[in-house]
This record gives structure tokens, sequence and C-alpha cells, in this order.
């Protein structure tokens, strides 16, 4: 029987990542009979990954899940280690000498390729880049978003694509009192925009963004949508899947876009312009974007199984810039088996695999285990299995040399890491909301990790 867990020798557990999955680990963790001690690592100052730094800063709602997280991170067995990389500033080999077991929960970073010719050109963007931007990540301040044109493109239909375009063709006015960056704000003030046009590859039943959102697109105090009807004529096997019950997530979002063929404009400046059943082959352009090759596409196949075909017939959009929003995946961890094609660390039930053969104590839980799909909520039974694989291989653990936080926080010290915990996040936290109120939001974030370190 093992002696991990005990009142004596608590379970020590690392999680890599401070994002929904990684505090979904810990809340698992703690419900568990066992003493369990938390330590969760994050390489920015300030938790909540996506969270903080993925929603759209108009849609605050949904990060309430933060309230449910800091009473997590308040258990006395939970510690912050903000501030450091692992792979970096602490190996996986080196983790391993102070921890029973880790969990990484580190997301999916980057975005997907499109692999087609002038995807590099100036003005071609990531969904990832800009959403990163404007929510004040300090990884990608020094980008920058040429919005001088009047025709804006983006790829790809599900929520992060929605929000993109929904962020373009709102008013300064309607963003001002969020927490979006102030950078972003100013830029997005001076957008000459008149036009977005959102692509899919498939048809008008398949699109991945959730009613909410698009409902949302026909209530913009300046923008209005556009849809061609052509666009929503469905072929046999989409009409069975309107029918089928367990999309009936899916006839709602067609009722809206069946509405939006017949929306009044209202004097409205701005258009959203939605497109079916359109897959991109060239991006086009001397030294900067111009225009957009697509052909055109057909759904083949059984109800809920269908594919896209091509059909031969090709169509160009003139647009100045395009983005990309054709899903995320992860990046390796130096030490980490890694799946490139997938973008995932190989994985049965959360146990990490390597060579067919699992790394005892290495787990994994949220997109950088399954993907990066769902939304925050279908993290948690996501994060309840990995941890359902831990207590069962307990008895197989390997204890570890050096159990204490203290002796974690030494050996960082040593390397000049200036980690930041629970506390000091608070600190800084407490300073961003006093930012915001004098300039009448709700919360200015620091952009820079300089401005927050100052902040404690």
């Amino acid at each position: 029987m093992s002696i991990l867990g005990t009142l004596e020798r608590p379970l020590r557990v690392a999680v890599i990542g401070s994002g929904p999955s990684g505090f979904y680990v810990a809340e698992d963790l703690f419900k568990q009979t066992l003493n369990v001690k938390v330590d969760m690592f994050e390489k920015l100052p300030a938790p909540f990954g996506l969270v903080r730094y993925g929603v759209a800063p108009d849609h605050p709602k949904i990060k309430n899940v933060i309230k449910i997280f800091e009473k997590t991170a308040e258990n006395p067995r939970f510690s912050f280690l903000g501030n450091v990389t692992v792979g970096q500033d602490i190996s996986v080999s080196e983790l391993n000498r102070f921890y029973d077991a880790m969990i990484f929960c580190y997301g999916a970073e980057t975005d997907k390729h499109l692999g087609i010719s002038g995807e590099g050109l100036a003005g071609s963007y990531t969904a990832t880049e800009f959403v990163a931007w404007y929510n004040s990540h300090p990884d990608f301040q020094d980008r920058s978003f040429d919005l001088s044109h009047e025709a804006a493109v983006i790829m790809g239909q599900g929520n992060v694509a929605m929000d993109v375009a929904r962020i373009l063709c709102k008013t300064a006015d309607e963003l001002q009192k969020t927490d979006i960056s102030q950078q972003a704000l100013e830029v997005l003030a001076e957008s000459k925009i008149k036009e977005v046009h959102m692509c899919g590859r498939r048809g008008p039943l398949q699109a991945a963004f959730t009613y909410p959102e698009i409902r949302e697109m026909g209530e913009l105090t300046d923008c209005y949508p556009v849809v061609d009807p052509k666009d929503l004529e469905l072929n046999e096997a989409s009409l069975k899947e309107f029918q089928d019950p367990a999309n009936a997530g899916r006839k709602k979002n067609y009722e809206v876009l069946k509405q939006f063929t017949a929306i009044d404009p209202k004097n409205r400046k701005r258009k959203f312009v939605l497109h079916f059943n359109r897959i991109p082959v060239e991006i086009r352009g001397n030294s900067h974007v111009q225009k957009v090759k697509f052909e055109i596409n057909r759904l083949v196949g059984e109800p809920n199984k269908q594919k896209v075909q091509g059909t031969g017939q090709f169509e160009e959009m003139s647009c100045g810039i395009f983005f990309r929003s054709i899903g995320y995946t992860g990046v390796p961890i130096k030490g980490l088996p890694f799946l490139a094609q997938a973008g995932v660390v190989p994985n049965q039930a959360g146990r990490v695999m390597d060579s067919g053969k699992i790394c005892t104590g290495w787990y994994v839980a949220g997109w950088i285990k399954r993907g990066a799909n769902g939304v925050i909520g279908t993290n948690k039974p996501c994060s309840q299995e990995t941890v359902k694989s831990l207590m069962e291989d307990l008895d197989r653990l390997n204890p570890c040399e050096k159990p204490s936080t203290e002796a974690v926080l030494e050996f960082l010290k040593d390397r000049q890491v200036r980690v930041v915990s629970f506390v000091d996040w608070k600190k800084i936290d407490a300073v961003e909301v006093e930012r915001g109120l004098q300039v009448g939001k709700f919360r200015e974030k620091f952009v820079h990790i300089s401005g927050m370190l100052s902040a404690i």
C-alpha cells in the first residue's frame, strides 16, 4: 500500500498550466480522500489561461468561472508558482525530483495552418494572435494589425472566429467599457473596415458557432448581418440532420441565419457577411493580401457524417486583411512526448504514453490531452478522468526525492527566477481593477510582464 497521500507524506502533484483544465484538476484532487498538495506552474504572472486571455472582453459573464478557481486557490494545500516556464526555467526531469506526479494542462497555444500559397503575405493573420493582442497577452503586444482596408475575410466559423468578427464589427463605444486593452481600443477606433466576411468550408447547418454568438451579430449598433438565401439551401442529408432532435442547437442557428436574409440594415454602416461551402485555395497579392481565391464545395455522405467535396468551381473575394481561425494546436515541451501532427501529448485516459509505454507519474488534461475542442466546462470531465487515472496508479508511483515546495522555490531562486505567488497575483489584480476605474472600465490589464511585476 502506498505511503503517498497520508498525513505524514502528502501526495505531491505539479499541475503545469493555470487555465480551466489545470484548475479543474486541482479542484478534483482536493476532493479525494487522500492528503494532496498541489503546486500549479504558470509561465505568466497571471493565472486563468484562456479565461483571461481568450474569452472575448465583451463577454465578461463567461469569466465568472474565475470565482470558482479562486476558491480552489484559497485551499491551504495549493500553491501558485507564476512567471515560471516549465521546459525553460525548470525541466520536466528536474520537476520529477520534487513531485510524485505531474499533470500537464498547458493547452493549445497556436493556430493550425491552411497550407496554401500566400498564407505568409502581409495582412494575413491568425485568430490566436489577434485575440491575444486585444486581450492584453504580454507575448503578443508587438503585433500590429492593419485595419486601414475596407474588407476583412475570416476563414473559420467557430466561436473564436465569431469573436474576431464581432470585435471588428463593433464600434469603439460598444467596447470601451470592457477590459479590452487600451492600445487595441485605439486601433479599432480608427478602423476603416466596412465589410467582414466569414467563410466556412461546410454548410450552414454544420457551422461550429453557438446560438448566442450568431444571434448577437444581428444586434450590433452599427453593423448588420447578410446571408445569401442560396447559401441556406440544404441537401437531403442536411435536411435529415435538421430534423434530428440531437441537432437542436444547429437548428436554432439555422433559424437565426434565415432571419438574417430579411434583416433591416437600419442605416448601419458596416456589414457582416456569412459564406458557406467555401474553402480557400490561394491568398493573392504582390506584397500584401489583396484577394482570396475560394473553391466552392458541396457536402456528400450520410447525415451527421457528411464530408466536403470540391466542385471545381472557384470565386475570388477582394480584401485587405485575412484571418485564419481553423482551430488551435498544441506545442511540445522539451522532454515530454508529443504528436506533432495531432498537436497533443500521446496518452491513454490522461496517462502520458511514449512509444506505447506508460510514462509513470506523468499525465495530461485539457486541450493538450484531447485536442482543442469544447467549451470551458468540457474540461471538467476531461480533468476528472485524468485524476481518476492518477488515483488508480497510486501504488505504482515513484515517491520523489525532495517532497517540498520550499525546495522548489529555492531551486528557482538559485536560477534567478522571480516566482509570483497567488498572493502576489491578487496584488496585480487589485492594481488592474484600480487602473480600470480611472478610465471608466472594470479592469485595465497590464500588457507587459514588467508592469505586472512592478505592481507587486
